[in-house]
């Protein structure tokens, strides 16, 4: 449904649906929405990643350390660092999933003062909702069960290093 730029009198980068193109095209989002397989494989070269570094950087501050210690310190903390980022990509995706769903939008013309109300037209609407909720939502329902699963993750490992 292609509707005319005159009926919207919100600025273009303030349209939702511009807003989740753009999204979708930087890369740590697009990341988030590739395939499955994609989508994992990425989260285990980042902690992968984060896990050596930090590694690195624990053997070289406290090198008479238990071997086993620093490497679970060090998995701790690439599982917090995760769970930031997972952070943030489901504020990014609610945010957008938000302004899709809404009938409203609020914009501002040219400045922090001056902000105006839309509702949204029923082409709008319709099609503004049927991408919030085909194409954002499991997105944001595979990052919610990655983050429980890397809170688990996290909890485990971090048990793990108090007993040990």
């Amino acid at each position: 449904m292609v509707s005319s730029k005159s009926v919207c009198p919100v600025p273009f980068d303030q349209q939702p649906l511009n807003e989740y193109l753009s999204l979708k095209k930087s890369w740590l989002f697009s990341w988030s929405i590739s395939s499955q397989r994609k989508f994992v494989l990425g989260l285990f070269y980042i902690f992968v990643v984060i896990f050596i570094l930090f590694n690195l950087f624990i053997f070289v501050l406290y090198p008479f350390n238990y071997l086993s210690s620093n490497l679970l310190l060090s998995a701790v903390i690439a599982s917090v660092i995760l769970l930031f980022i997972m952070l943030r990509l489901y504020l990014g995706w609610s945010y957008i999933v938000k302004r899709l769903l809404s009938a409203t939008v609020f914009y501002e013309e040219s400045g922090w003062y001056d902000g105006q109300v839309w509702i949204k037209t029923s082409d709008y609407l319709i099609q503004d909702r049927l991408i919030g909720l085909y194409q954002v939502i499991p997105f944001i329902v595979r990052i919610k069960y990655t983050c429980l699963i890397l809170l688990f993750n996290f909890v485990f490992i971090y048990l793990f290093y108090w007993i040990f």
